[in-house]
C-alpha cells in the first residue's frame, strides 16, 4: 500500500521534502524564543540593563520574523504537495477503472468506488498534509524543548521523562482500539452511498410505486449505522484531550512545586522556570499533535488501504502480447462456451453452447428472463471472458484481438441506454469523433431519430439533460443506436434496444439495417416474435442452453418453446417470462371456461 501510494506523490516531490524543510527551520525558531525569553528576563529586566532588553528583545523579533516566513513557506508547500498528491490519486484510480471488466466493476461495485475516490482521497490529502507538517513540527519541536530543557535543568527534566511514558502507553491503547472501528465506518459510507445512489438513479420508479417512505426508512437505517459506529469510534478519540490536560496540569503543577523550590535554594532562576513552563507547554502539546496524527494516520490507513486496492487491481480482461488489430469480417463462432459470473463457482449463466454465424447475417436471439440472453452477446465484444470454450469473430479468437479493435469492430448497444450531458450531436459523436454532421443525420435515419430530432427547436444542436432525462425512451433507445452505427462496426449487437420503440418503427429500424447494411452481421436479442421473425435465423434459449437455432418457419415446427411463446404473443396476450405450467394452466382455464 505504501509503496503505491507514495509513487502517486510523483511532479510533487520536491515541494514535498522542502515542507518538512521549512518546518524545521519554522520550530528552531519557536524553540529559541523561550531561551532568548529568559536571558532578556534575567540579564535585562531583573538586572535592569536597558541595553540587554533592547538585544534580545531584537534578537526574539527577527526569530519571531523569520519563525513566520518558514511558516508560511511550509504552508504554501504542504498545500501544493498534498492538493496534488489527491489530484495524482483520483487521476490514476479513474484510469485504471477505465480498464475495468464488467467483473471488476462488480467486485468494487459502482458506490465503493465514488466513496474511494471521494471520501478516502480526501482523507489522504488532509492525512499527508498533517503528515508533512504537523508530524515534523511536533516530534522536532519535542525534541528540540526536551534538549533545551535538560540544558536548563537536568532535575526539572524528569517530569517530561515520565509525562511522556504515561502519554505513550495511553496512545497504544487508543489506537490499536480505534483502528479496526475505522474500517468499519467506511464500509458503512458504501452502504450509505449505494443507498442513496440507488435511489436518485431509480427515483421515478420510487415515486410510480410511492415507496418514498420505504426509501426514507432505508436510509435512516443505514445512516444509523453509521451515526452509531461513528459515535463510538469518536468516542473512544475523545478521551485525548482530557488525558492530555490531566497530564499537562499535573506537570504544570509539578514544576511549579519543585520549581518554586529550586529558585528559593538559587539553583534556578526567575528567567529559567518561566522558560521551563513554556518548554513543558511546548512538549506536551507537541504530544497532542502528535496523537492526534497518530489517530487521523490510523484512520487514513483504512483509506490508503481502500485507494491502494483500486489503483493496484488488475483488470481481468487485458489485451495479449501481440494483439490482432484487424477483423476481417463480422462471423460468429461460439464453441462450447461456458460463462459463470463467479469465477470458480461452477454456477454457469450459458453452458456448452455452439453456434455459427456467417458475416453479413441477421441472427435473433429470444428467451424467457434469466435465458442468458445479455450474457451471450457480452461475450462477443469481450466485455466479460468466457470461463470455457471459445468465442470468435472474424475467425479468430476474441482474446487474441486488441480490445479497442475489438469493440470497434463489435458494435453493442446495452440493454440499458446511457446518454451524456451535452448535444445530440456530441452524444452521436461518441461513436465517431471525426463524424461528420452529414454522417450522423445519416446514422440517424438508419436508427429512425432523424424523425424527432427534426422536429426540434435546435435540431442536433439540442442539448441532452443528465441521463437523457429530456428525451423518452425510444428517443434515447434510437440515439444510442444512431450513435453505434457510427462506428462503422463489423457486428452490430442490439440486446432488447428496441424495446420502448411501437412495432412500426421497429420495423422501420430493421427493414434501413436490410437495405443499407446488408454486409453487416446483425444480432438482435429481444421479447417480441416480431422483432426477430424476418431474421435469416433466431437463437432460442432456455435456462443457458440452446433449445433451437433455426428459421422462424422452422422453429415453429420444431421448437415446442418458440412455438409457445409465439403462441402467447399471438393469440393469448400473455407473458412468456411467466412460468410454464402457470402459463398453460391459464390456457387450460381459459379453454374450460370458453362457451361452446
Amino acid at each position: 500500500m505504501l509503496k503505491t501510494l507514495y509513487s502517486q506523490i510523483k511532479q510533487y516531490k520536491r515541494v514535498s521534502v522542502l515542507t518538512p524543510v521549512f518546518t524545521s527551520l519554522e520550530v528552531v525558531m519557536d524553540v529559541l524564543i523561550p531561551y532568548v525569553t529568559a536571558k532578556l528576563i534575567d540579564l535585562g529586566i531583573n538586572a535592569g540593563d536597558m541595553g540587554n532588553v533592547y538585544l534580545y528583545g531584537g534578537i526574539m523579533l527577527g526569530m519571531a520574523f523569520l519563525s513566520l516566513m518558514f511558516g508560511i513557506k511550509a504552508g504554501r508547500c504542504s498545500a501544493m504537495a498534498s492538493a496534488g498528491f489527491a489530484c495524482n490519486l483520483r487521476e490514476a484510480m479513474y484510469s485504471n477503472i477505465q480498464t475495468f471488466s464488467f467483473s471488476d466493476i462488480d467486485k468494487f461495485s459502482a458506490s465503493g468506488l465514488i466513496t474511494r475516490m471521494t471520501t478516502d482521497v480526501s482523507n489522504l490529502q488532509n492525512a499527508f498534509q498533517q503528515l508533512l507538517r504537523v508530524s515534523v513540527r511536533a516530534p522536532f519541536r519535542m525534541l528540540f524543548s526536551i534538549f533545551m530543557c535538560f540544558v536548563i535543568d537536568v532535575r526539572m527534566s524528569i517530569i517530561f521523562i515520565v509525562a511522556m511514558v504515561i502519554l505513550s502507553i495511553f496512545l497504544y491503547f487508543l489506537i490499536s482500539r480505534v483502528s479496526g472501528l475505522f474500517k468499519m465506518v467506511f464500509e458503512r459510507y458504501d452502504q450509505l452511498n449505494s443507498s442513496v445512489q440507488e435511489n436518485i438513479a431509480g427515483m421515478r420508479v420510487v415515486k410510480a410505486f410511492v415507496r418514498e417512505d420505504y426509501e426514507n426508512h432505508k436510509f435512516l437505517r443505514a445512516a444509523e449505522g453509521l451515526y452509531k459506529l461513528y459515535v463510538r469510534t469518536e468516542g473512544l478519540m475523545a478521551l485525548n484531550h482530557p488525558v492530555m490536560n490531566l497530564v499537562v496540569y499535573a506537570c504544570i503543577i509539578a514544576i511549579s512545586w519543585f520549581g518554586a523550590q529550586f529558585v528559593v535554594g538559587g539553583t534556578l532562576t526567575t528567567g529559567e522556570i518561566t522558560s521551563l513552563f513554556t518548554y513543558v507547554m511546548s512538549i506536551l502539546m507537541s504530544l497532542m499533535m502528535l496523537s492526534m496524527i497518530f489517530v487521523m494516520l490510523t484512520q487514513s490507513a483504512a483509506s490508503g488501504q481502500r485507494v491502494a486496492e483500486v489503483i493496484d487491481e488488475q483488470a481481468d480482461i487485458v489485451n495479449p502480447k501481440n494483439p490482432v488489430m484487424e477483423v476481417p469480417n463480422g462471423s460468429i463462432d461460439f464453441n462450447h462456451v461456458y460463462f459463470a459470473y463467479k469465477s470458480g463457482s461452477g454456477e454457469y449463466a450459458i453452458q456448452n453452447i455452439s453456434f455459427h454465424v456467417k458475416s453479413g447475417e441477421t441472427i435473433g436471439v429470444i428467451g424467457g428472463t434469466g435465458s442468458g440472453k445479455s450474457s451471450l452477446i457480452n461475450l462477443v465484444s469481450r466485455l466479460y471472458d468466457v470461463s470455457k470454450g471459445s468465442v470468435m469473430v472474424g475467425g479468430r479468437d476474441v482474446r487474441h484481438y486488441d480490445l479497442d479493435t475489438l469493440r470497434n469492430a463489435v458494435s453493442v448497444v446495452l440493454q440499458k441506454n446511457v446518454l451524456f450531458s451535452g448535444t445530440i450531436l456530441d452524444n452521436l459523436r461518441w461513436g465517431n469523433a471525426d463524424a461528420t454532421l452529414e454522417e450522423c443525420k445519416e446514422a440517424c435515419r438508419m436508427a429512425c431519430a432523424d424523425e424527432f430530432i427534426d422536429q426540434m427547436p435546435q435540431g442536433y444542436d439540442t442539448r441532452i439533460e443528465q441521463g437523457g432525462a429530456n428525451v423518452s425512451g425510444g428517443q434515447k433507445q434510437r440515439l444510442c443506436i444512431a450513435r453505434a452505427l457510427l462506428k462503422k462496426p463489423r457486428v452490430l449487437v442490439l440486446d432488447d434496444s428496441t424495446s420502448a420503440c411501437d412495432t412500426a418503427t421497429d420495423a422501420a429500424i430493421q427493414r434501413a439495417f436490410r437495405e443499407d447494411l446488408p454486409q453487416l452481421t446483425k444480432i438482435i436479442i429481444a421479447q417480441r416474435i416480431s422483432s426477430v421473425k424476418d431474421c435469416d435465423r433466431i437463437l432460442v434459449l432456455d435456462k443457458g442452453k440452446v433449445s433451437g437455432f433455426d428459421t422462424h418457419e422452422n422453429l415453429l415446427r420444431t421448437n415446442a418453446i418458440y412455438h409457445e411463446i409465439y403462441t402467447i404473443q399471438n393469440e393469448d396476450g400473455g407473458d412468456f417470462d411467466e412460468p410454464r405450467k402457470n402459463r398453460r394452466q391459464k390456457g387450460t382455464d381459459k379453454h374450460k371456461n370458453k362457451k361452446p
